[in-house]
């Protein structure tokens, strides 16, 4: 099993991505006041190790992959999605490919 990284680390992790997501408001968001109140009420103390702690900090984990993941997602539909028709010269670009230059040429002359 994968370790857990820091909880102030995710916790941190998750602000970004509600940065990202809400823009320089995001501490007004019902998001950001959720987060903050779970981490606050979930922290450890020196004389409490339970398991429901690491349970919520195995959660918050789960949720920061969501919103990168989903982050991630939006960017790559975004980049790949169909725009309608394509030119041909732009869809042998999209895959790395070039049209050659003359009408039966090898497409690396000049």
């Amino acid at each position: 099993m994968a370790t857990l990284s820091s909880p102030l680390r995710v916790c941190r992790g998750i602000l970004k991505e509600l940065r990202a997501l809400h823009g320089p408001s995001y501490k007004e968001s019902l998001a950001y006041g959720y987060v903050m109140d779970q981490f606050r009420k979930n922290k450890v103390t020196g004389e409490r190790y339970c398991r429901a702690q690491q349970e919520a900090h195995h959660a918050s984990q789960t949720y920061l992959c969501l919103l990168a993941s989903t982050r991630n997602h939006l960017a790559l539909h975004n980049l790949y999605h169909g725009k309608g028709e394509r030119s041909p010269e732009e869809v042998a670009s999209l895959v790395g490919l070039r049209l050659p230059t003359q009408p039966g040429g090898k497409g690396w002359e000049k």
